[in-house]
């Protein structure tokens, strides 16, 4: 283990932190508000303590894939505290716990908050809020790559925090890591540049334009509103976000592919088509039967809503247009199965990914074809047109499974914890591992976290982090091996 290239790039982490607060300051300093002196306390903080560190160990640049997941686990840790210092040091959230979910959140693009008034907060302090999730949709590290010296390693970083589905969909990008990093965060902040210039040219106020984005492509769901998009209640808002928040669900590499070579990256690409169909599914199921039980004035009203809420969740964005607890039952169902489903691998989504699905729902089909129809054939699993070689069919299943155990034991953990319902307490373990945001029970979209023990929100924090990082980075770390020589 090579402790002193992890410091190294601690290092580099906080000191990023602090330079990422200076857009906020500037913000904070146009409006002319009380949260200047907390902004240049905090940046002074993170670059005091991350730019000596980086500079005092840049001779040690060797990582391996075990410093590589350390580096992962505690630089979201690091990261998360040292962006909560504004808020601690404005009085706005005073409790450091408090303070890191927030961040945490926000990082994970999470968009779970304990905020009871999100628009008492100044605006450098909401900027800020929103721009933990334009970091974190791309992810902070692969950002960090782009600083790194030649031959340090970012692979290994780039694999410590993304999704162990992106290894099945053979999806190939440029050869070098730093290239890779440059051309994806091109493809990211082009399409917030376009859909700040769509939302601000439709009429919506140039500051609220740049936080939605920074939610939306990212499909993380802070929103610098109380209500959230319902605030606005504009029909051209929310089919402006509906089609970014199903970019953000979309691979990023197929995207950047979609650019150059045309349609023909849709086509074969499986793990896109099951998107695109269940979003479709779900989208209609919901509409027609907000339609059928009479919730909206007809069946445009109740597309437009039922689309926007369950691209929200399925895309784990976490918008919220109208209080869908209030809904029939059965479109209720529907959004709460369209939570554990997710993104395509390779986006800014979280959940369990299509891809999962995918080859879970292929093996089972391909098992029973064999064990009643045709014993003698051999279960094979293809995505894009190649065979997925065993080892990774098993690793999809046992990614699928673990989420399900998570799920099942962090309900009950919390039952234990914060003495709340069955339903509740399911729904915030899903919430924070899917990194959706808001659920239901008691923390539907018109509640919030607040209430939630100290205990359970350091719980849901690590459940943010773990569902984030695609659980095996965060999870191995446990197993007595991984410190081992």
């Amino acid at each position: 283990m090579h402790f002193l290239s992890i410091i190294h790039i601690i290092g580099l982490l906080l000191t990023a932190t602090g330079s990422s607060m200076i857009l906020p300051l500037f913000c904070a300093m146009y409006y002319g508000e009380s949260d200047v002196t907390a902004f240049l306390l905090a940046i002074l903080i993170n670059v005091g303590i991350g730019l000596p560190s980086w500079l005092y160990t840049k001779k040690h640049t060797e990582l391996n894939i075990r410093d590589g997941i350390i580096i992962a686990v505690v630089g979201w840790i690091i990261v998360s505290s040292g962006s909560g210092l504004p808020f601690m040091i404005h009085g706005s959230i005073p409790s450091f716990t408090d303070a890191f979910f927030e961040m945490m959140s926000g990082y994970t693009t999470t968009g779970a908050t304990i905020l009871t008034d999100i628009e008492a907060l100044p605006h450098g302090l909401l900027l800020w809020r929103s721009e933990t999730h334009l970091l974190g949709g791309m992810g902070f590290l692969t950002l960090i790559i782009l600083f790194m010296p030649k031959g340090m390693g970012g692979l290994r970083l780039f694999r410590a925090e993304s999704s162990p589905g992106q290894s099945f969909t053979g999806e190939k990008f440029a050869a070098r890591t730093k290239d890779t990093m440059v051309r994806l965060w091109s493809v990211y902040l082009g399409l917030n540049f376009l859909q700040v210039i769509l939302l601000a040219g439709g009429g919506m106020e140039l500051f609220d334009a740049l936080c939605t984005a920074f939610g939306t492509l990212s499909t993380s769901g802070y929103s610098p509103k109380n209500a959230s998009i319902g605030f606005y209640n504009n029909a051209y808002f929310d089919w402006v976000i509906i089609f970014f928040m199903f970019l953000g669900g979309t691979s990023f590499v197929l995207l950047y592919h979609m650019m150059y070579g045309g349609i023909k990256e849709i086509v074969r690409n499986t793990e896109f088509k099951w998107y695109a169909f269940l979003i479709a599914f779900f989208c209609l199921a919901v509409s027609l039967i907000l339609w059928w039980h009479g919730t909206y004035s007809g069946i445009v009203e109740s597309v437009r809503y039922g689309t926007f809420q369950v691209m929200s969740l399925l895309t784990t964005t976490g918008f919220a247009t109208a209080d869908y607890e209030k809904w029939p039952q059965a479109a209720q169902m529907f959004l709460y199965v369209s939570c554990l489903i997710g993104g395509c691998a390779g986006s800014t989504a979280s959940g369990i990914k299509i891809v999962h699905y995918v080859i879970v729902c292929k093996f089972i089909w391909g098992t029973v074809r064999k064990s009643f129809f045709q014993p003698m054939s051999i279960v094979s699993v293809r995505l894009n047109g190649k065979q997925i070689d065993i080892s990774m069919i098993n690793m999809a299943i046992c990614y699928f499974i673990v989420n399900i155990f998570i799920i099942f034991i962090g309900g009950c953990f919390m039952t234990l914890v914060d003495d709340m319902d069955y339903v509740t307490a399911m729904s915030s373990v899903i919430s924070a591992l899917m990194t959706i945001g808001p659920g239901f029970g008691e923390i539907g979209p018109s509640e919030n976290f607040h209430a939630i023990s100290n205990i359970g929100k350091w719980f849901l924090s690590w459940n943010m982090m773990v569902g984030r990082l695609e659980l095996f980075s965060a999870l191995v770390i446990f197993y007595p091996s991984f410190w081992k020589k």
